[in-house]
């Protein structure tokens, strides 16, 4: 890992950094909006949810509830997508559950790849102990390969209610603790 001017660059891989979510990322969340980005998370959402969710992301940096970040590289500072992880309990078991979007025009490159490999890092530092969680969509092949060259473990399909009144069947992917926890 390099870190430039305080953005983490993952060496070896696409020029790929994530930076913190901040005020002015509300236009990337806006364009990770797109009919075909959302395809898999039951559709666009208003403006109004988008702002929401736009707040939300920067709670969770304030009360340490999750960690969202731009994904961004040096031809594109603005961003290029959006990755996070926050903390989950799945039937007693303690996780972190991570998220990601690359906007259609940046597919295909390795951002995805790279910005995960820092995002689990990211998780790794703030609880060593804690299984990280994915839930691509059954259908979702781009990113069930991701988890797969990720080193997740598929343990099952579940249905979850995302966004609240759509059940859609998951992939229950798990990449086991790196280690002991660090506190």
């Amino acid at each position: 890992m390099t870190d430039v001017g305080g953005i983490r660059l993952h060496e070896g891989m696409t020029d790929v950094a994530l930076r913190p979510w901040s005020e002015g990322d509300l236009d990337l969340l806006r364009r990770n909006n797109a009919p075909e980005l959302m395809e898999h998370l039951g559709g666009p959402e208003t403006d109004e949810k988008v702002v929401s969710r736009h707040e939300r992301y920067l709670r969770g940096w304030r009360d340490g509830s999750s960690q969202m970040y731009a994904i961004v590289t040096p031809e594109h500072p603005e961003g290029v997508g959006a990755i996070g992880f926050w903390p989950r309990d799945e039937g007693g078991r303690a996780l972190f559950e991570v998220g990601w979007t690359v906007q259609a025009a940046f597919q295909g490159r390795g951002y995805a790849r790279a910005a995960l490999a820092l995002v689990i890092d990211e998780a790794g530092a703030a609880d060593a102990a804690r299984p990280i969680a994915a839930y691509p969509r059954v259908d979702n092949e781009a990113s069930i390969a991701l988890c797969r060259r990720a080193g997740f473990v598929l343990e099952g399909v579940e249905e979850f209610e995302y966004p609240k009144g759509t059940w859609l069947a998951s992939n229950v992917w798990v990449l086991p603790a790196p280690g002991p926890a660090t506190a």
